[in-house]
């Protein structure tokens, strides 16, 4: 709006614009202006409204259009509103003159409709102020209706609307002369104007009281005459008016007085009878109708059927679902009376209709309008219906003679009443699930019995409804399938000989079992075998007895195809017997069918051709349910019969010829079936057949008898068209809530779709009740699908044969013969080129394009638009297939030549639709002048204002033309924008679907534009208004379609310029519609939410309550009290509850996805989950629990009276009634989201110290303080009767367990949080456990159960004992085996619950054995009672089972590893099946088994760790379930037991062999915890010394568990794994070490040792040295650890060391505490290869193992300049590292096999090598090294490695320079550490110790003596004093005792020389006094051990004697003084207060 900013017009600007411009700047400033005026101040208005009126009044006589009108009427209105009202009535005067002026100009009519339309807005908006003009305003506008055309009369009939709005009851005078206006514009040829009649009568009714009474019966009338004729608007429109009158006239909004002959309010009986007139009688008056019925005519068209229904809708709606509820059985048996009428189910088309139409109402209304409660109690009353029915039926046949049967107009009758109840019936079971088990269980309405007893009866639609409605109780209830199909089958076998019987009960078992596709949980196996052999006995008996030949078959065969819906898994079984059936109906070879046509009546040929088209059909079901089945030799098997098959179409005509009508429909069905299982075939299956199906397909398509048929296009057309031009033949094909009965209207006269049709849909996968079409139409369908998949792989002459033959005919008919003809070869013809198009296959030769172009040019030229469509999209397709650009050209040329020619309205449009989508298919519009050409042709078409349909076809042309062209269109963008802004703003509202055109090139456009619509230039901003502005004025139009097309326009605009959509008005448009009586708008609003809420979702839900707070309506509908009350995210579940429309529902779910994810973890949280609550406790069954909830979110504490309201209110019920079970589990679904959001946003939601301390200081929401509100949801949804809602809120309840347990009770220390619920758990939990819950609950019970007893939150055994016992409920129930007679689901359910049980106490048992084990490490003194009891008490609950529950794990594993062979060992799997499996179910069992066995083998190997794998005696005798001939080595094959080691090395080789097979293949990330588990479950084995034995002794064994391990470690980068990892290959080796020593220590004690010299090599590398890799521990072992180093130490590798230190895994200062316990656990694991090896050997891999360690070392001790401190230092993570290498070097040079001679010159060779590289390691680094770690490295090398390595030259003068080095070092750390190291090599064997003491012993002492000169000053530097003190005690140990003396004489005086005088004492810095006090301890424990040397010391050297006794003296001072002061302190402690203590220590 940039160019008009102020209230007044800016007349400059509009002056200089061209003419189509200035409409839409004057739109643009009307726009502008009625948002403007309510927001500006009165005065200001005032001031203006003169001049305002002026411009109004110009743009009023300007000629408007409507757009422009209707927005002009408002602001004129609302000027004069919000102004000064008294001038309103000369403005009325004006209008009125304009009305009455006899102007015929074009322009003038435009003029007057604005008039029209100004005085309806200024009666709406200032009401009873303009009343004095009603009279004459009223009187003026009828008169001009009389001549008015219909702009006029549906303008006026709008005016009129408003005008009775305004005045209210003021209009009263009025209403008779309304009433007769509207009367007749409602039977108008216009529909728009119908519609307006129907709007304007819906207010007048308002007041009108006398409408609902008086005149109902003739509103009635005039309502049924309007459905006449009419379209889906209109019907719609008519159909609430009806319905609303009907609704005033059984409930009075106000109360009326009865008066004269007239009466007060009707009854239901009287309004139904109106109703059910109009059905069967339609509009006419009585004397025609009567007319009718003698001639015996019906003339009731199917729209007014189809609108009474509507109405009906309507009324039950409007009254409401209580009224429903109270009023269901009078309304039903009403409705009843219809269904059964004679008049309305004369044929049995008209049949179908009403049955559609009553099932339409049923479900309607019973389906939405009811809560569950009062859907179980309508169904009730459809079966009492239903027996009702049923008793009459019996009675009239048991009572007369047999012979003389019932009328069958009676019989007849009562089967479309019990269709109707029966699948309504049906359809409310399935709705409710397993909330309607109930019902089964009431004796008083006996449901099943009664369905049952319907399959009897004597009309097969009746039984098949019946059929179907079991079916629906089976899918509702899987526990049902299987009693019923016992039932079934049991009186299916006891009633044999009876038709109906057979016939019923067939149907019945081939329902149930096709029901078993729905239901995850299936049947028993045997249940399969058992229909297969009742299907086979049916087949084999069918010819014994002829009466009931043609039933048996057809049962016989339709319990096959049931069968075969079973899947592959249950159908491989039976595969043999069905080839062997499908043989042996079929002649076994042509020649044998030849002699059959011999022989025979028309009876054997009904049943030959019943049972073939049966065996036809359950191939078909072969080949869509069990695909892998069909292999090529299945096929081979198959061909036999399928020739013999095909040869028969060609036997039909003559068979037609002899038995004529007899054999007809079953021929049809017969050509059906083959046809339809030759289209699923590849068509070189059937070759030699292709000459005669093609022929019989022509015939079928083309030929003469098939011609007086009518042909059904709907069924035919739309699948072939393309979905996006289907809008063009009319909103039926739309989706729309009437969709059910609208279908109706355009089905063919034949009838359409129903049960009776074909029993076989019974067997579909559907879940509405399937309703095939009759047998013919279904067959032409069948054929053009088939003439699309053969017609290429015919010859290519026959092909244009084919094609010219199909033109010739089309050519030779006329009228509707010829239009069924075209139809039908167009359809084959478009099917054959979408099938090549699809896969890129070609047509054939040229000579085929011609009459295949010609036949699609015909078509473009028909009446029909669906034939139109069909044309367009087929050329398109065919230009795609021939592709080549020439013909496409060419092809276009035609197009453009046609339309310069064409004058009809059909052709121009068909042609323009062709030129749009002709390139759909071949990459778009390239050509610029190609497009040009288009889009002047278009352009022109789409101005044509005579002709709407020409406009709409063009418009939408355009639309693909903008589409297809992409980024070309640019250029013509803004003159595209002009004509549809100028169209839109022009076009008359009559003609809704020029306005649904306009929109889709306004969409098209956009998206053309796409993200350049966010630019500023002026070009952009212009077109981005013209978006704006034609989006309003959709938006404002009156019909729906058009409003959701404006939607999807601003989410698309929205979509690429997010600024310039404006929310503010857009979300209350959006909430306004939410409701919407159309499908297609509330599709789209919910669409366009579902995108914004994806950026702004606050925004919205803002936007959506600021508009329901701001709204005065009239009649608040129920919507916006709902968003009032709980906000948009409300009303969406509302809404989610209402629908039933797939899309929709998923559109909705994902909305309410999108806002929870930007809301529920910011601010809204309380909101949510209160809203969760809400929806969960909205159930009809009980009321919401009474208890009050924490403080509202909404009310902040300040406003206490507040939140007391919203308390009180939530105790009523909160804000929702009555939702189903599917949208409180999306609530519960939406819980357990809510918590996912939270675990990635503040982690105070999961703390709840944190929590209350934060929410103190800000307003924010945690999840945890709502802890109790989400345990109380899961608790009632884990105890709900849905048992979908079951299963949702027990895994609620599991990810609540697993996620706050761990969170601790601040005010309660030591407790958890979750503690305080446990009570709630174990309610929660108890149900899942009965007897009767399905297994799939008990089975996520099992998991609740096991994670709760781990989570450690009750510590109290009584509390686990609660929880405990019902999993020892369901053990129980494990062991004691299901019986199978009484099972009720498939084999493989058992397996599951089974695995669910035993991994449940697998979680428990671990959990308990590590609690147990934490317990021991932590403190095994202590033993607190509350603790110890606990985890011993968990480990003492579980050990009571453990003798049962390992028997249990290890037939559970071994039945794993036999199902996770390899598909070629599958003939080794036992045949009778595994101990929790059968043989049938393998597939099934399989997947249950590998989501279980991980925990199995955990706990299994920690139980074999805790028996040290010593079988205990007891035997299986109290066993009763895995005692089978496969469970574990208790009874061998062979017979004869197997002795305790065989079945202790069978388990350990079960277990090893399942981790093995797992960890060579884990596929996905998801099994982290898998392999954990394996990996811990070796780990536990290896802890026990027998199968470390085993594992030791089988070298190949270990070396596949390395190789396996190495694999994890390069791909799993998981810690805790790689840790594992290299635990277990510590223990392996480990292993192998105990079994070297042990075959060492052996043969040692075998040979004695004297013959030393012949021991054999023990360990690897034997006596030549060489590891082989692949078979080498040792080699795999090194490997792995390099594999470690190598990718935590990168610059060990040669080829890496290049890299820069810094880079990724560069330095080791980057590596984590993690990485360095596994860097130090593969340094322990190299340091102990060599002692595996055999001397050779360990010389092979001793380089690789010390330039490991080397290496190793060398990276820890090269510090970086920043890192001051020594490695020790540098972390706790790398000092351990350094540790385990010196600890690692250490234990390689200590190895024994550095002295075995034959090893011990390499050794010490390599040694030295080694030796002299760590020398080198002080000067490779640049920066500092770490000397401490080398100087140990090298005292290892020198206490360890002996002399032989040492003293060599040059080694020995480079070690004692380090040493030396390090005595001068400035860093007093390295000094003390220096010394420490010396005082242990002088303590060394004297051969290295020597040397050092020579030549370090002088140093030493220098520094002592230095050390009294310059006193150490700091910690450090008194430690290496310390430590200086100690080397030199240890020299004089080491010293001869000869040479003592003489050391001692100059250790003493050195440390008599650090004492210091009482003076210097008390003065000197702490380092001193320590040293000082340090040295008269030595001197005092020295001086008596070398007593001689000492008093000669002290005697030759008086200064040292007085020195030490001044020392003594003050030394003993102050220890009196001590204890003087201590002793009395002790004795006062004990009888006074504390104080005194502190006081004496002053």
């Amino acid at each position: 709006m940039e160019r008009a900013h102020s209230l007044l017009l800016n007349e400059e600007v509009c002056s200089q614009l061209g003419e189509h411009q200035r409409v839409e700047f004057i739109f643009e400033w009307l726009n502008h202006l009625k948002k403007l005026l309510p927001a500006t101040d009165r005065a200001h208005v005032k001031q203006n409204q003169r001049r305002l009126v002026e411009q109004l009044s110009a743009v009023l006589i300007g000629s408007p259009g409507p757009p422009t009108r209707w927005l002009l009427a408002h602001c004129l209105a609302l000027l004069y509103r919000l102004g000064d009202p008294v001038p309103s009535s000369l403005l009325v005067d004006r209008c009125n003159d304009i009305i009455r002026s006899k102007d015929d100009s074009p322009s003038g009519l435009p003029t007057r409709l604005a008039a029209i339309a100004c005085l309806g807005a200024l009666f709406e908006q200032l009401g009873r102020m303009l009343a004095g003009s009603f009279k004459d305003t009223l009187a003026n506008l009828l008169k001009a209706m009389k001549s008015a055309e219909s702009q006029g009369r549906y303008e006026i009939m709008l005016s009129l609307e408003k005008i009775l709005q305004g005045l209210g009851v003021s209009a009263v005078p009025g209403h008779r002369d309304v009433y007769k206006a509207a009367r007749t514009c409602l039977t108008d040829r216009s529909m728009a104007v119908r519609c307006a009649a129907a709007k304007c009568l819906l207010e007048l009714q308002r007041e009108a009281v006398f409408l609902w009474t008086s005149e109902l019966e003739n509103v009635a009338t005039l309502c049924f005459r309007a459905f006449e004729g009419s379209n889906y608007n209109v019907r719609v429109s008519v159909a609430k008016l009806l319905g609303t009158l009907l609704a005033a006239a059984v409930e009075p909004r106000q109360p009326t007085a009865p008066r004269q002959g007239g009466r007060g309010r009707s009854s239901l009986e009287e309004v139904m009878d109106l109703l059910s007139g109009g059905f069967l009688r339609g509009g006419a008056g009585f004397l025609r109708a009567s007319g009718d019925m003698l001639k015996g005519t019906s003339s009731v068209g199917k729209d007014v059927r189809i609108g009474v229904t509507q109405a009906c809708v309507v009324f039950v709606s409007t009254l409401g679902g209580s009224w429903l509820e109270a009023n269901f059985p009078a309304f039903l048996s009403l409705l009843m009376e219809l269904a059964s009428h004679g008049r309305a189910t004369q044929t049995p088309g008209d049949a179908v209709v009403t049955r559609r139409c009553v099932s339409f109402i049923l479900r309607s209304t019973l389906g939405s309008l009811l809560g569950e409660k009062a859907q179980t109690n309508a169904a009730k009353q459809l079966c009492l219906a239903v027996a009702a029915q049923k008793r009459a039926i019996d009675a009239a046949l048991t009572d007369g003679n047999v012979e003389t049967r019932v009328s069958s107009a009676d019989v007849s009758a009562s089967q479309h009443v019990l269709v109707c109840c029966l699948l309504e019936l049906g359809g409310l079971v399935q709705g409710l699930g397993s909330t309607a088990a109930p019902l089964l269980t009431d004796s008083s309405t006996a449901l099943l019995d009664t369905v049952v007893s319907v399959l009897l009866h004597p009309v097969s639609s009746a039984c098949l409804a019946a059929a179907w409605c079991l079916r629906c109780v089976a899918m509702a209830m899987p526990s049902q399938g299987s009693l019923l199909l016992d039932r079934c089958v049991e009186r299916l076998v006891a009633l044999k000989s009876s038709p109906e019987a057979v016939a019923g009960y067939g149907a019945a078992v081939a329902a149930l079992v096709a029901a078993v596709q729905h239901c995850p949980l299936g049947i028993p196996h045997t249940k399969g075998m058992v229909v297969l052999a009742l299907a086979e006995d049916l087949l084999r008996s069918a010819s014994q007895n002829s009466r009931i030949s043609l039933q048996r078959t057809r049962a016989g065969w339709l319990l096959v195809s049931s069968l075969v819906t079973l899947g592959p898994a249950v159908v491989e079984h039976h595969l043999s017997r069905l080839l062997l059936l499908w043989r042996c109906v079929f002649p076994a070879s042509l020649r044998e069918q030849e002699m059959e046509l011999r022989r025979g009546d028309y009876f054997t040929w009904q049943v030959t051709l019943e049972g073939r088209a049966g065996a036809l059909c359950a191939m078909k079901n072969l080949l869509l349910h069990c695909r892998e089945l069909v292999t090529d030799d299945v096929i081979s098997r198959l061909l036999t019969p399928l020739a013999c098959a095909v040869a028969l179409l060609t036997k039909l005509p003559a068979l037609l010829r002899s038995y004529s009508s007899s054999v007809r429909s079953f021929s049809v069905v017969y050509r059906l079936r083959v046809y339809e299982l030759l289209s699923l075939l590849p068509p070189l299956d059937y070759q030699e057949s292709f000459g005669l199906v093609m022929n019989q397909l022509v015939t079928d398509l083309s030929g003469q008898d098939n011609l007086n048929q009518p042909c059904s296009e709907l069924t035919l057309l739309p699948p072939l068209c393309h979905h996006d031009d289907l809008p063009l033949v009319g909103p039926a094909l739309h989706d729309t809530d009437h969709r059910y009965i609208e279908e109706q209207l355009h089905g063919s006269s034949v009838g359409g779709g129903s049960l009776d049709n074909d029993a076989f849909s019974l067997c579909e996968r559907s879940d509405d009740a399937p309703a095939p079409l009759p047998p013919a139409i279904a067959l032409t369908a069948a054929a053009v699908r088939l003439f699309g998949a053969l017609f290429p792989h015919i010859i290519s002459a026959q092909r244009v044969k084919i094609l010219e033959l199909f033109v010739d005919t089309v050519n030779q008919l006329k009228g509707q013969r010829q239009q069924t003809v075209q139809t039908h070869v167009c359809a084959a013809l478009c099917s054959l080129l979408k099938h090549q198009g699809g896969i890129r296959g070609s047509l054939g030769p040229e000579e085929v394009r011609s009459p295949a172009l010609s036949l699609l040019s015909g078509a473009l030229e028909s009446g029909s638009p669906l034939l139109r469509c069909l044309a367009a999209e087929g050329l398109a397709r065919l230009v795609q297939v021939v592709g080549d650009p020439g013909f496409t050209v060419s092809v276009s040329l035609l197009c453009f030549d046609r339309l310069k020619t064409a004058r009809d309205a059909a052709s121009r449009s068909g042609y323009a639709l062709a030129l749009g989508a002709l390139y759909r298919y071949t990459g778009g519009i390239s050509s610029p002048q190609h497009l040009s050409t288009c889009l002047g042709i278009l352009f022109t078409l789409s101005q044509d204002s005579t002709s709407p349909e020409v406009q709409t076809w063009s418009l939408h042309s355009l639309s693909l033309v903008v589409d297809l062209s992409g980024g070309l269109y640019r250029a013509h963008a803004e003159p595209s924008f002009t004509l549809v802004l100028r169209l839109l703003l022009s076009a008359p509202p009559t003609h809704p679907e020029v306005h649904h055109s306009l929109g889709r090139c306004l969409h098209a456009l956009i998206t053309c534009l796409g993200p350049d619509l966010q630019g500023d230039g002026a070009a952009v901003s212009g077109l981005r208004s013209s978006c704006l502005v034609g989006c309003g004025v959709m938006q404002a139009g009156p019909d729906c379609l058009v409003q959701a097309r404006a939607i999807s326009c601003l989410q698309q605009l929205h979509m690429f310029s997010p600024p310039h959509v404006n929310l503010a008005s857009l979300v209350p448009a959006l909430c306004a519609n939410l409701c919407s009586s159309y499908l297609c708008l509330r599709r789209a609003v919910v669409a366009c939410l579902r995108q914004l809420v994806q950026r702004e979702a606050l925004e919205v839900s803002e936007h959506a309550v600021t508009l329901v707070k701001e709204l005065p309506r009239r009649d608040n509908t129920q919507l916006d009290v709902t968003i009032k009350e709980v906000g948009l995210e409300g009303a969406l579940f509302t809404l989610l509850d209402r629908e039933s429309d797939p899309s929709l529902r998923r559109d909705i779910q994902e909305t309410l996805v999108h806002m929870m994810a930007s809301s529920a973890t910011s601010g809204k949280l309380g909101h949510w989950l209160k809203l969760c609550k809400d929806v969960l406790s909205a159930t009809t069954d009980c009321r919401a629990p009474v208890e009050a909830s924490q403080e509202d979110e909404e009310a902040d504490p300040t406003r206490d009276d507040d939140s007391s309201a919203f308390r009180a209110r939530s105790e009523s019920g909160g804000p929702f009634t009555a939702l189903r079970w599917a949208t409180r589990r999306f609530a519960m679904e939406c819980v357990c989201r809510i918590i996912a959001q939270c675990e990635t946003a503040d982690p105070a939601h999961f703390d709840m110290a944190l929590a209350q301390e934060r929410r103190l200081h800000e307003s924010t929401d945690f999840l945890v303080l709502h802890l109790g509100d989400l345990v109380r949801m899961a608790f009632m949804a884990a105890t709900d009767h849905s048992d979908q809602l079951r299963l949702a809120g027990l895994q609620t309840l599991l990810v609540i367990i697993r996620r706050f347990s761990a969170i601790p009770e601040p005010e309660f220390p030591g407790h958890v949080i979750l503690e305080q619920y446990q009570a709630n758990v174990g309610a929660a939990l108890r149900p899942a456990f009965t007897a009767d819950a399905p297994p799939d609950v008990t089975v996520k019970a099992c998991q609740v159960c096991s994670a709760w007893i781990a989570s450690g939150v009750v510590s109290d055994l009584r509390d686990l004992r609660r929880v405990h016992q019902l999993l020892a409920s369901s053990l129980a129930k494990v062991q004691s085996g299901r019986d199978t007679s009484s099972q009720l689901y498939n084999e493989a359910t058992a397996t599951m619950e089974t695995l669910a049980v035993l991994k449940a106490w697998a979680e428990v048992y671990i959990i308990a054995v590590q609690r147990s084990r934490q317990k021991e490490n932590s403190d095994p003194s202590v033993s607190s009672l509350s603790s110890s009891s606990e985890s011993g008490g968990l480990l003492k609950l579980v050990q009571s089972d453990l003798s049962t529950l390992s028997r249990l794990w290890l037939a559970a594993l071994q039945d794993y590893a036999l199902l996770t062979l390899p598909q070629e060992y599958a003939s080794q799997l036992p045949a009778t099946g595994g101990s929790f499996y059968t043989a049938e179910t393998v597939k099934q069992a399989r997947a249950h088994y590998s989501s279980s066995w991980a925990p199995i083998l955990h706990a299994t190997s920690l139980w074999l760790h805790s028996t040290g794998f010593v079988m205990s005696d007891d035997s299986p005798a109290n066993l009763s379930r895995p005692a089978t001939p496969t469970s574990m080595g208790h009874t061998s094959s062979v017979g004869g037991a197997k002795s305790p080691e065989d079945i202790s090395s069978d388990r350990l080789h079960l277990i090893l062999g399942i981790s093995v097979e797992f960890l060579c293949s884990p596929h996905s990330e998801d099994q982290m915890e898998n392999i954990t588990s394996c990996l811990r479950a070796l780990q536990a084995l290896l802890d026990v010394s027998w199968p470390r034995a085993k594992i030791g002794n089988d070298q190949a064994l270990s070396v596949e568990l390395l190789s396996v391990l190495h694999r994890l470690m390069v791909t799993r980068e998981s810690v805790s794994v790689q840790l594992a990892v290299l635990d277990l290959l510590r223990q392996i080796v480990t292993a192998a070490q105990e079994h070297v020593r042990e075959k060492r220590h052996s043969a040692e004690v075998d040979d004695g040792a004297a013959e030393k010299e012949t021991l054999p090599e023990f360990g690897e590398g034997r006596d030549t040295g060489g590891l082989i890799p692949g078979r080498s521990l040792v080699f795999g072992a090194l490997e792995l650890c390099l594999c470690v180093l190598v990718r935590k130490l990168p610059q060990l590798s040669p080829k890496l060391a290049g890299t820069s230190p810094t880079g990724p895994g560069g330095s080791v200062w980057s590596l984590t505490d993690s990485d360095c316990q596994l860097v130090s656990s593969a340094l322990c694991v190299l340091s102990d290869l060599p002692s595996v090896c055999s001397p050779e050997g360990s010389v092979s891999i001793l380089p690789t193992v010390l330039y490991l360690l080397l290496g190793v070392l060398r990276e820890l001790v090269h510090q970086p300049s920043t890192q001051t401190g020594s490695a020790g230092g540098g972390g706790g993570g790398l000092g351990s590292v350094v540790q385990a290498a010196l600890q690692a070097l250490k234990s390689v040079v200590t190895s024994p096999m550095s002295r075995q001679e034959k090893s011990r010159g390499a050794w010490i060779l390599l040694l030295r090598s080694a030796l002299n590289t760590l020398l080198g390691l002080w000067d490779s680094g640049d920066s500092g090294v770490d000397q401490i770690s080398l100087l140990t490295a090298l005292t290892v090398f020198l206490l360890s490695a002996g002399p032989d390595v040492c003293t060599v030259e040059p080694l020995h003068a480079l070690c004692l320079q380090r040493f030396n080095a390090s005595m001068d070092a400035k860093d007093p750390l390295v000094v003390s550490q220096c010394y420490q190291l010396l005082s242990s090599v002088f303590q060394g064997p004297p051969g290295v110790a020597v040397p050092y003491i020579q030549a370090l012993g002088p140093p030493l002492v220098r520094f002592l003596q230095n050390a009294e000169r310059s006193r150490p000053q700091s910690p450090e530097e008194l430690m290496g004093v310390l430590e200086g003190v100690r080397a030199m005690e240890a020299l004089v140990q080491a010293a001869e005792e000869s040479q003592r003396a003489q050391l001692v004489a100059i250790l003493l005086p050195l440390l008599i020389s650090f004492l210091l005088d009482e003076n210097a004492l008390g003065s000197a810095p702490a380092a001193s006094r320590s040293l000082h006090e340090a040295a008269l301890k030595d001197l005092m424990r020295l001086g008596p051990q070398h007593s001689a040397v000492f008093r000669c010391l002290i005697a030759s050297s008086p200064h040292l004697k007085s020195r030490l006794e001044a020392a003594v003296k003050g030394n003993q001072e102050s220890l009196n003084a001590k204890a003087s002061g201590a002793n009395p302190a002790r004795s006062a402690a004990k009888s006074s207060p504390s104080i005194t203590l502190k006081t004496n220590f002053l």
